[in-house]
């Protein structure tokens, strides 16, 4: 307490004390011993809260500033898209300009060969013009894979729902490819399930574009033994456990992959996740098709990509075979649109099978109208004269025998199958039945020389008015058969395979003398010369070749055309009052295009200047103006309706599209005045 007054840190109290003395004043001097300790949990606490304050701040700027860049990187993206779009629609109007302006000419070849098929051609002729006419085509489709493409990135990719006969398609294709067959030496063939209807609702020209894209591959690698295209229902190989895959019951001797194992993944084979239910709807048809092949295989570790757009097998594939890669994507694309499914199996050096299903709308409503209509295509795509005839079929392999008597039996042809030359003789010498046709297959005849010399000798010795007429089914024919077959009424007459209805109908036609020389086609004029028969037709179009396709057309069904070259011409010509039924105008013209000058005569059907003491009806004028355009842009047709045309059909015209058009417009002309 009396210590010293001095205090290094000044930390001390005064106290003031009193003791009754009012003459001494006493005061205490108070200070700490040792120093006081530091205030650490305000100083942690100080610093916390200026930590925690710069935080916020760090985290309120970096906020700000991402906003910033969120929105600056939002106008970029903006910025970008549109230019992404506009990129879109101008590779769109490229694309639809391009083609259409290679289509324009493909046309005008495809119209006069449709124009050739009716003029009088002998049975080679109206192969070799059909052929033509299918290699067109699939030109025409080939340039549509790049606008498919296009579509399929887009989203925009869509199917008809049209009537189409199954059969017939299949035989195109294989029209298609039969050439490159014939010179590989390939066995090519199809078989359709009798459980598979005759006529089908959906897209034929997608389904037909599938079939053509696999089997052109299955061509491309295969070199020697067959390629098989089979139609089923999906009902009928469900839970099927037939296995085809040994040589010695295939198509053509070689071994096969499993083909059951081309659809083990797909759910429609599922009883938990079945996509098609296992008792469908009745006017719903599942089919299942299968490609099968002998060709060279897919190696493993190239399965994966099989799908993948551009993508080859590897580089060697594609510097020997070619093509663009594009074709199986598409076909998965396709496949996927018909609520459908695309697998397949590969075994290197044994060969492929890639198999798909489809869901398609049955075109006949009932079973008794499929019959009908059966019957009635048989006599539209086949000759008549060969109804009540029987055939013998002579081939010891099953399956190829099955596919010989399908085609047989389309022409409405009973056929009865022998495994060689002797139980063939035997049949036709029994008597039981008469025998019209024999075919014999070339493996059959070509393996014993004197027992094939033998059969045609005991063919000379039968004791019938009109003996059976003789044919061998080729694959080839080599010049030694060609000299020794072309000598001699009783020597064997050649049918090249692959078997399609139309050219086995033609050979037995020409081999037997039966039916009529021309086209079978010819059998469509009467109900559309019933409807255009005296009818005055304006045909608009720029390009004089579709102008002479499209005036052929018509006037082969009787009607009276005059053409023009321009939009100007047409709605100088349809100018009210006139004396044109209809007309047919193209959409890309220059100067004034389709839809402009169709807007400008529906205004002047509305507002005409001749006045109704001129011309009674003017007021309730209406020319029928039907587009023609080789465009396959799905607006077009929407933008045709638009402009006030009343319908659409493409170029070169198809007759039954013709007709479905002119028949809302014409009523049909009584048979007495044709």
């Amino acid at each position: 307490m009396y210590g010293s007054n001095v205090s290094a840190d000044g930390l001390q109290h005064v106290s003031t004390l009193n003791f009754g003395d009012p003459f001494r004043k006493h005061e205490m001097h108070c200070r700490f011993k040792q120093k006081p300790p530091w205030p650490w949990l305000a100083i942690t606490t100080s610093i916390g809260i200026l930590v925690i304050a710069y935080l916020v701040g760090y985290i309120f700027h970096a906020t700000v500033n991402r906003i910033a860049k969120v929105e600056d990187d939002y106008n970029k993206m903006m910025e970008l898209k549109k230019k992404a779009e506009a990129a879109d629609v101008a590779k769109s109007q490229f694309l639809a300009t391009v083609s259409h302006e290679i289509r324009t000419p493909m046309n005008g070849v495809l119209g006069m060969l449709h124009m050739l098929m009716d003029t009088d051609l002998d049975v080679t002729q109206q192969d070799y013009v059909r052929t033509a006419q299918g290699s067109g085509k699939a030109l025409v489709s080939l340039i549509n894979e790049v606008l498919d493409q296009a579509k399929i990135e887009s989203g925009r990719l869509e199917l008809d729902a049209v009537q189409f006969d199954l059969r017939a398609i299949l035989d195109d294709v294989l029209s298609l490819f039969s050439g490159k067959s014939q010179e590989k030496g390939v066995e090519l063939a199809v078989y359709i399930s009798d459980r598979v209807p005759e006529m089908l609702i959906g897209d034929p020209g997608r389904f037909r574009q599938i079939i053509t894209n696999l089997m052109g591959n299955s061509m491309k690698f295969t070199e020697k033994g067959h390629i098989f295209v089979t139609v089923h229902l999906v009902e009928e190989v469900i839970g099927s456990t037939e296995v085809e895959t040994s040589s010695e019951n295939t198509l053509s001797g070689f071994p096969v992959t499993d083909r059951c194992s081309s659809w083990k993944g797909f759910k429609a084979f599922s009883q938990e996740g079945s996509t098609f239910p296992l008792s469908p709807p009745s006017d719903s048809i599942n089919l299942i098709v299968s490609v099968e092949d002998t060709g060279v295989g897919i190696p493993p570790e190239a399965q994966s990509r099989v799908f993948t757009p551009f993508m080859q097998v590897g580089p060697s594939i594609s510097r020997i075979h070619g093509g663009t890669g594009i074709g199986l994507s598409i076909s998965k694309c396709l496949v996927g649109l018909m609520n459908g499914e695309i697998g397949f199996v590969s075994i290197p050096k044994t060969g492929s099978t890639f198999t798909f299903t489809a869901v398609f709308t049955n075109g006949c409503s009932n079973p008794n109208e499929y019959k009908s209509h059966k019957i009635n295509n048989q006599s539209n795509s086949a000759s008549t004269e060969f109804q009540g005839m029987t055939a013998l079929v002579v081939d010891p392999r099953p399956v190829r025998a099955k596919v010989s008597r399908y085609h047989i039996q389309r022409l409405g042809i009973s056929v009865e199958v022998v495994s060689d030359l002797n139980q063939g003789w035997s049949n036709i010498s029994s008597g039981n039945g008469a025998i019209d046709i024999v075919l014999v297959e070339q493996e059959v005849w070509d393996r014993d020389s004197h027992l094939s010399s033998l059969f045609i000798n005991n063919f000379k010795k039968i004791d019938r008015r009109t003996p059976p007429k003789l044919f061998i089914l080729a694959n080839f024919i080599s010049t030694s058969r060609t000299s020794a077959t072309t000598s001699g009424d009783n020597t064997p007459s050649i049918i090249m395979k692959p078997l399609r209805s139309s050219m086995l109908a033609a050979s037995l036609q020409r081999a037997m003398g039966v039916g009529s020389k021309g086209n079978a086609r010819n059998r469509e004029l009467p109900a559309l010369r019933n409807l255009l028969l005296g009818r005055k037709i304006l045909i608009i179009d720029d390009n004089n070749v579709n102008l002479k396709v499209a005036a052929g057309a018509l006037k082969k069904y009787g009607a009276e055309v005059e053409c023009a070259d321009s939009g100007k011409k047409a709605v100088s010509l349809l100018k009210p009052p006139h004396c044109f039924d209809a007309c047919f105008m193209d959409i890309q013209m220059p100067e004034m295009d389709g839809f402009e000058a169709t807007k400008l005569i529906r205004e002047m059907e509305k507002h005409g200047e001749t006045s109704v003491e001129a011309y009674d009806n003017v007021s309730n004028w209406h020319v029928p103006i039907l587009a023609m355009t080789a465009d396959v842009i799905q607006a077009t047709h929407e933008e045709c309706l638009k402009c006030g045309m009343d319908g659409y059909v493409s170029k070169p015209f198809e007759a039954e599209q013709l007709y479905r058009e002119v028949s809302r417009f014409f009523q049909s002309v009584p048979n007495g005045n044709l």
